[in-house]
């Protein structure tokens, strides 16, 4: 499966940590406490489908 394109958007993240709960290989809490891509992360791994699914502000942009 190739990487996919992944983002989170801060102005939208409140913080919640749900994603990196899901998809801790994927997502991290950044210092300003929002979501954020670990750099260099997998992308195409299921849990990022799954954390953007499960995001309650629909913060996380997967194409």
């Amino acid at each position: 499966m190739n990487p996919l394109s992944v983002s989170v958007d801060k102005d939208v993240c409140i913080g919640c940590g749900l994603c990196t709960s899901v998809c801790d290989e994927v997502f991290e809490l950044g210092d300003d406490g929002k979501s954020q891509v670990i750099e260099g992360a997998d992308t195409s791994l299921p849990c990022v489908e799954d954390a953007a699914d499960q995001c309650p502000a629909s913060a996380i942009s997967v194409e």
